[in-house]
């Protein structure tokens, strides 16, 4: 699933091209996602002005002139492309938007996990799907008193913690496993544990793992691409994630006797880490 940098490279890509654009021609091609679209989407969108896109946990907000917000999940497997002379429809590009200036903007979900919902700004932050999200990360509502805050009484371990979008919104496998490694904290440490000095280290650790992989543009993964179609390539910069058995860059550990970087499972989602570095 496209996490928080994938999400923030696409809104950043989208609001070169469609803030200030009006919404000329809207397509939809199917009734539904993972949730049925907005009943009279198409009507509510064609003519509206964008005003901003800006990002949400894993959520792409498109602010319109007449104070509605489109509201964008990309799910699984959907993405956001956009271009001039596209060509005809693929398969599941299943919302179409063009611009006054002939740009073109689709929205293609091979498994249809993804999502669009409509909503007023005024009620934005009560919407069902945003209401209950923690701090932003990368927000100066986030910090090591606010996470110590979260984290005192939750008893599952550290990972699943930072995965629950109550206590952080926008954390997503990857990043969570980066985080935790350059933090030294392991991912089956109880989250209670982590509050305090951890979680002092662990902060900064989340932030400055976000931070670069926007700045590289986003993990090129199965199916996420960019929204100019470039693809991104913090991928080649992950510590730990997906390198079982590789040597652990944060330490002098052996391979042949410790094993490296290993992969264990929790609540049926990878988590790679050096137990030697991470306690």
């Amino acid at each position: 699933m496209p996490e928080l940098p994938e999400v923030e490279t696409v809104c950043r890509g989208l609001a070169l091209r469609m803030e200030g654009r009006v919404l000329a021609k809207v397509e939809q091609r199917r009734p539904n996602l993972r949730i049925p679209f907005p009943e009279r989407m198409v009507e509510r969108l064609t003519g509206r002005r964008v005003v901003t896109i800006r990002r949400r946990a894993k959520y792409i907000l498109i602010h319109l002139d007449d104070g509605q917000v489109l509201i964008v999940h990309l799910g699984m497997s959907g993405r956001m492309t956009i271009g001039r002379d596209l060509g005809p429809p693929l398969p599941h590009d299943h919302v179409l938007l063009t611009t006054d200036d002939g740009s073109e903007v689709r929205f293609n979900d091979a498994r249809r996990f993804g999502l669009m919902a409509l909503t007023g700004e005024e009620e934005l932050d009560r919407h069902p799907l945003l209401a209950s999200l923690g701090p932003e990360p990368l927000g100066n509502g986030f910090d090591a008193g606010t996470l110590s805050d979260a984290l005192r009484s939750r008893i599952t371990p550290i990972k699943a913690a930072l995965l629950d979008q109550t206590v952080v919104a926008g954390l997503g496998n990857i990043y969570v496993c980066e985080a935790l490694f350059w933090s030294g904290i392991s991912p089956r440490r109880i989250a209670a544990t982590v509050a305090g000095r951890r979680a002092e280290r662990l902060v900064p650790a989340i932030r400055e793992v976000l931070t670069r992989a926007i700045e590289a543009g986003g993990s090129t993964l199965r199916d996420y691409v960019q929204s100019s179609g470039e693809l991104g390539y913090f991928q080649h910069q992950f510590a730990v994630y997906d390198r079982e058995g590789q040597a652990c860059p944060g330490c002098t550990c052996d391979v042949g006797r410790t094993g490296g970087v290993q992969r264990i499972v929790q609540a049926n989602r990878s988590t790679f880490y050096c137990p030697r570095r991470q306690r």
